[in-house]
């Protein structure tokens, strides 16, 4: 079977499946963005890789709304996938089965160049005006003006939930986000964790600079892949001081970049971690406080090694696989009591769960962890089976993915 996933940051969320049908025999072609196809390692026989590339970003000053700057530039990306395709035509590489992610544009023309060839869709996330993410923080307002970019966001999803033949989401919550009328061609199948490489080690050490932490020590952690609102990071610097001052010998790791995934972008030179350091000022004592920035993923393991207590925000969001690998991990996690986070943890079965924006519950909820951490044995040995049970990589989720490629790969496209 000859299997083409199609993705901006090839391989996405797609690496371990492209990894399976390689070594099952299958042939995979991939089609990404010219930087992502660039830093991929990894090469093979029966794969085959194109790549195209964007213009440059619009100036600042462009009179142009953003919003339709962003539709503008998801057409052009449908485009290029559109030049993929033709290449692939005239290279007798026309796939079995297409899998897409139409988050960015990419989906957009597929349907029109592949009409007899099955379509599987990546579903991430639905933008809606309520019910998530968007007006969840009253700290940040959203504008009329974010509504009408909502709305066009919704547009490439839409086309492609109509072309699409079947599509799979990560998570239940994020399949209930999309419209009732396309869920029925919509399957929850996670990409899963690899437990076997993110294991509890009693004996875990780590060095950050002038810092040598091990397990068992009274380390709190916290792991986004931007320091930013959407991952409750406002909240969890919020709690620090209350934190640190019920446990005086408490250290704080904190890993995630400056830059914004999600939500309201800061000006150049601006972070989210630049404003709450000010905010907090003397009530912080930074001599307690690590900052990491970006790990490599070795140390970043350790640090959810040796941490005492691992805490975990998020608006009803897209579900971070930091999450799931912490728990892998055997991490104590404290947890925002909001979705998907309560479709994997039950409060004190294994994990706990806080009101997102009740900064003092959360301190309160770290600090007692800390004080009893020689005696929640059992919630972490549960945490962790959590994810062995339900979102394993090799033994539960890759072959529900696979069996979900041969049965997408057998449907028959309905003529739209």
């Amino acid at each position: 079977m000859r299997i083409c996933f199609i993705h901006q940051n090839l391989p996405g969320q797609y690496r371990h499946l492209i990894d399976a049908l390689l070594k099952r025999g299958d042939e995979v072609v991939g089609i990404g963005e010219q930087a992502a196809v660039a830093r991929l390692t990894f090469r093979h026989p029966k794969l085959h890789l194109l790549s195209y590339r964007m213009p440059e970003e619009p100036a600042a000053d462009n009179p142009v709304p953003a919003h339709l700057r962003e539709l503008d530039r998801q057409v052009h990306r449908g485009q290029m996938v559109v030049r993929a395709l033709h290449l692939l035509k005239q290279k007798n590489l026309v796939p079995d089965l297409v899998v897409v992610h139409p988050g960015w544009g990419e989906a957009m023309f597929v349907r029109a160049e592949l009409p007899a060839v099955p379509m599987l869709g990546y579903c991430e996330f639905f933008y809606k005006a309520s019910g998530s993410d968007f007006g969840f923080d009253p700290e940040f307002p959203s504008a009329a003006a974010a509504l009408h970019r909502l709305q066009l966001r919704r547009m490439p999803h839409l086309q492609a939930l109509y072309d699409m033949d079947a599509g799979v989401c990560p998570t239940q919550w994020q399949r209930a986000q999309f419209p009732a009328e396309f869920q029925p061609k919509l399957s929850v199948v996670h990409e899963g964790v690899d437990t076997d490489a993110l294991v509890p080690d009693a004996s875990a050490e780590l060095v950050l600079g002038d810092w040598t932490l091990r397990a068992g020590d009274p380390i709190v952690t916290y792991v986004a892949r931007n320091l930013e609102p959407y991952r409750g990071f406002h909240i969890f610097m919020r709690c620090l001081p209350e934190l640190l001052a019920k446990v005086p010998e408490a250290r704080v790791v904190i890993v995630g970049g400056d830059e914004v995934s999600y939500g309201v972008r800061l000006p150049p030179g601006d972070s989210y971690r630049a404003r709450l350091l000010k905010e907090l000022g003397d009530r912080l004592d930074t001599t307690r406080v690590r900052f990491t920035g970006k790990l490599p993923y070795d140390q970043y393991a350790r640090v959810l090694q040796v941490s005492a207590v691992h805490a975990y925000l998020t608006y009803p969001f897209v579900l971070s696989w930091s999450l799931l690998e912490a728990m892998s991990s055997g991490c104590a996690v404290v947890a925002s009591r909001t979705a998907p986070v309560e479709e994997v943890i039950v409060d004190g079965e294994n994990g706990w769960l806080t009101d997102f924006f009740d900064a003092p519950a959360l301190a309160a909820k770290l600090a007692e962890v800390l004080a009893r951490r020689g005696e929640v044995g059992a919630v972490r040995a549960a945490a962790r089976e959590t994810v062995v049970q339900r979102y394993d990589l090799k033994r539960v989720c890759l072959p529900a993915g696979l069996a979900l490629l041969d049965r997408a790969a057998g449907l028959t496209p309905v003529p739209r």
